[in-house]
């Protein structure tokens, strides 16, 4: 039987069979190596293009042979996964990009992660060794300790990635400065032809059910997704300039912000974290002419002072990603930008962490033509839009998004049935998203199959929270939902509790165990799966006969409430 299959309407672009490290660092660079690549705005440190390439290469070398020749640190080998636990630093790419030149995989873990979270991703990915920001290290020790190793073993496979910062840490550990300097990797570990269908980096993706799964992303994927995206949005060297505040640990910013500025030689201002008056601080100093960022970031920028406070004019685009952006928004920040002399448009993109992560972006002359529509099919993908029946939908009606082309993973680790359910035979990855395509190719999303909370870009599963919260000692049965904030332009985790000892009678008493439910989680997961959207203490979590959570009547009803609760309330301050 034929499906009805949508082909991308742009050209084709060639992808070269290599690593993705001798992809953006071949032998004789075009651009110059002067050029800044990374700077700090608070240190002023600044890498270049050419001492990103040294360093890269050095640390490469002290992996693969100083870290255990010098300090009985594991013997890494050709494919063998390092842990990256930071925040965003003019170091992560050296780690990043290091670990590629070594042949090694690296596995990029949330920076607010608890030692349970960090221990699930360092046990699954099968890493041999953690590299981790100094004020992190307690947490790395926890996980080690919760692992039961030792505490020497634990310190030689500990790497405190300390270069650029003031603090450096604890004495007595590994440090980067230790690995670098001690040699120099003249020639990278090759992936060649179909060697580039290797894994090479592992990002975690949340699941409607289960543990979070690792996403086997290939040389090849990268390349392709860096490829496929720079007609459609192209940055142009000695021109463009950028912050890097989305989280390098996430698929949208490692792709976007390090891959791909690094591919045309674009230099990042580095944040760790978003705080306004610094980000419009970093705009005006340096000049930047275009962010990668999410919803959240554009609910500040459409009503703090620091916009009127600062000089933007120097802004040109803003590409919207992670979580689904309403047009009001887009018109509310754009018409503040332009009243301030910013003449800035604003477009949607869409991705997955399973599809490396970009499928579709909306080209900047149609920001305001097709506002709201994550645009155009990329390059070299095909789509198919298909009902609850496995049918293909009819002409501009909604259904499931299935992507197919070379920016789909390789599958997710040590997980063959999570991988078949996701990915037919025939290729087609069911992004769990349901689209609309128009007359004229722009795509928009409507709605969500999958259960998945998305909190200002970083997914949360409902039932690991559940999980979670049926350890209290005082809970009998939870249900999680998603409510969407609009004051915030994002979703919170709303839990739905069933009390050991019954329904308290008294309105106090249900509100006081709530209140002490919602803090209590915060000491047992990490910030983005707080419950921000409340807890509510009901006499039974609705099921169907087979014992499923009938979440749709959770969702009905967290709608209803939050929404009254909104409305209540007023505007807010969004926090970041």
């Amino acid at each position: 039987m034929s499906h009805k299959i949508y082909k991308s309407i742009l050209p084709p672009v060639e992808i070269p069979d290599v690593s993705v490290y001798s992809y953006l660092f071949p032998k004789v660079d075009k651009y110059p190596e002067s050029s800044p690549a990374f700077i700090d705005p608070d240190t002023q440190v600044t890498l270049t293009r050419g001492g990103l390439r040294a360093k890269t290469r050095e640390l490469a070398h002290g992996l693969r042979n100083t870290l255990h020749a010098k300090f009985g640190g594991p013997k890494l080998a050709r494919s063998d996964v390092v842990l990256i636990f930071s925040p965003n630093t003019v170091a992560y790419p050296i780690l990043l990009f290091g670990v590629f030149a070594a042949g090694l995989k690296a596995t990029l873990a949330n920076a607010a992660y608890t030692p349970p979270e960090l221990a699930y991703q360092y046990q699954d990915s099968g890493a041999s060794l953690v590299i981790t920001y100094p004020a992190l290290l307690p947490v790395v020790l926890k996980m080690f300790e919760s692992l039961e190793m030792d505490a020497k073993q634990a310190r030689q496979r500990i790497v405190i990635a300390g270069w650029g910062l003031k603090d450096k840490g604890p004495k007595g550990f590994i440090q980067m400065e230790d690995l670098l300097g001690t040699g120099r990797l003249e020639n990278e570990e090759r992936f060649d032809g179909p060697l580039a269908n290797e894994t090479t980096l592992l990002c975690y993706s949340s699941g409607t059910t289960g543990k979070p799964k690792g996403v086997e992303t290939t040389h090849r994927n990268l390349i392709s997704c860096m490829s496929m995206v720079s007609g459609t949005f192209p940055l142009v060297h000695g021109k463009d300039r950028t912050i890097g505040v989305l989280p390098f640990f996430h698929i949208y910013g490692v792709l976007n912000v390090l891959h791909s500025c690094i591919d045309k030689a674009v230099p990042v201002v580095v944040m760790p974290r978003f705080e306004p008056v610094a980000f419009c601080k970093c705009i005006e100093k340096f000049k930047i002419t275009f962010i990668f960022l999410v919803p959240p970031i554009l609910v500040v920028l459409s009503r703090h002072p620091a916009v009127e406070q600062h000089n933007l004019t120097s802004l040109k685009r803003l590409v919207s990603g992670a979580a689904p952006l309403g047009a009001a928004l887009t018109k509310t920040v754009q018409e503040r930008l332009k009243s301030r002399g910013a003449q800035v448009t604003i477009v949607q993109g869409y991705g997955l962490t399973e599809t490396s992560p970009n499928s579709h972006l909306l080209p900047q002359a149609d920001a305001d033509r097709k506002i709201g529509s994550i645009g155009l099919l990329l390059p070299n993908l095909e789509a198919r839009v298909v009902t609850d029946d496995g049918e293909d939908s009819k002409e501009g009606e909604p259904g499931e998004l299935w992507l197919r082309g070379p920016t789909i993973m390789k599958g997710y680790l040590n997980n063959p049935d999570a991988t078949r359910d996701s990915i037919t035979p025939d290729e087609w990855l069911k992004t769990g998203d349901v689209a609309v395509i128009d007359k004229e190719g722009y795509y928009y999303i409507v709605d969500r199959k999958k259960e998945l909370i998305k909190y200002k870009g970083s997914q949360v599963p409902p039932a690991e929270l559940e999980a979670v919260l049926l350890q209290h000692p005082d809970i009998a049965d939870a249900g999680v939902v998603g409510v969407t904030s609009h004051v915030e332009a994002t979703e919170f985790p709303r839990a739905y509790v069933v009390h050991a000892q019954g329904l308290p009678k008294d309105e106090k008493d249900r509100q006081a165990f709530a209140t002490a439910v919602q803090k209590w989680i915060e000491t047992h997961v990490a910030r983005h799966k707080f419950l921000r959207g409340g807890v509510v203490v009901i006499d039974a979590i609705p099921k169907s006969a087979s014992g499923k959570i009938l979440r749709r009547e959770l969702r009905e009803r967290a709608k209803k409430e939050y929404e009254a609760f909104e409305a209540a309330s007023g505007p807010t301050k969004a926090k970041l």
